[in-house]
């Protein structure tokens, strides 16, 4: 998974009214990426189908399909999809924590 942060270019206005998107330009790129390097398979497998669902999926050897939207539309699809992952992440760690502390319940019994 690859972060792009050319993404992140906005206007002055907007950048100055959202908060996270400020925090999000005043980070290095590398950090980004290594953020979005961090998703498991299995996320980058759900936020693929969320996104898929979301545009709609013809098979590309029989469609010439082409998505055509404004700015405001793509970046709504765009921090839909960051949010899916920031929320699945969490979901992973929890489900990871939860294993664990099964598993060392069972131990001490």
């Amino acid at each position: 998974m690859v972060f792009n942060p050319d993404f992140l270019k906005s206007d002055v206005q907007e950048t100055a009214e959202n908060q996270l998107l400020t925090y999000l330009q005043s980070q290095h790129p590398d950090v980004l990426a290594t953020v979005a390097q961090s998703a498991s398979s299995d996320i980058k497998e759900i936020i693929s189908r969320n996104v898929q669902g979301l545009v709609g999926v013809l098979p590309s050897d029989h469609f010439d399909v082409q998505i055509t939207t404004n700015r405001e539309n793509l970046a709504g699809l765009l921090a839909s999809a960051m949010m899916t992952g920031y929320f699945l992440r969490q979901m992973e760690q929890r489900m990871h924590l939860e294993e664990n502390l099964s598993r060392t319940g069972s131990i001490d019994s």
